[in-house]
């Protein structure tokens, strides 16, 4: 498991761009409550600890993952954004619906980062278990979340070269 010994939420501040002039986009899924709510605060708070400001964090919650695409693409149309964080998580059930939904909102982040100048993070977990969610979103492994915030920031910065 590429999660056993690393800690998601550890990361070194000094090579990573301070976030101050950034602009940030957060699409949370409804789905899965207590998951995708420690993903966010992981990402906002990696997001503030990086020099971002409160007020150019936006927010916008969707119903569930497969939604997260068009919540992503809104706030891109409308908003000044330097990148854009897609949050999420599905957990294995017992039908096909983990496996269509996982393709699905994976494709279709992929599908915005290549007609877009906006990057999109993808920032959802795809768990066999809820205690695998858990574990990485504010649990035993850290926060996907934090992880999520980084990527952003550093992809804010690369989109502009």
């Amino acid at each position: 498991m590429a999660t056993a010994t690393k800690n998601l939420s550890v990361y070194d501040k000094t090579t990573i761009p301070n976030a101050k002039d950034l602009r940030f986009g957060i699409v949370v899924s409804e789905w899965n409550p207590k998951i995708t709510e420690g993903l966010f605060e992981g990402a906002h708070s990696a997001l503030i600890d990086c020099g971002a400001v409160v007020s150019n964090i936006q927010r916008l919650d969707v119903p569930g993952s497969f939604e997260l695409t068009f919540g992503c693409k809104r706030l891109i149309e409308q908003r000044n954004l330097d990148v854009v964080i897609a949050i999420g998580s599905v957990i294995q059930g017992e039908t096909k619906h983990f496996d269509f939904v996982c393709n699905a909102t994976a494709k279709g982040i992929m599908d915005l980062n290549v007609t877009t100048n906006v990057p999109v993070i993808f920032c959802v977990l795809t768990d066999n278990t809820m205690q695998q969610a858990l574990d990485r979103s504010g649990g035993k492994h850290g926060n996907k979340g934090a992880e999520a915030a980084i990527a952003a920031i550093k992809m804010a910065v690369l989109k502009d070269l």
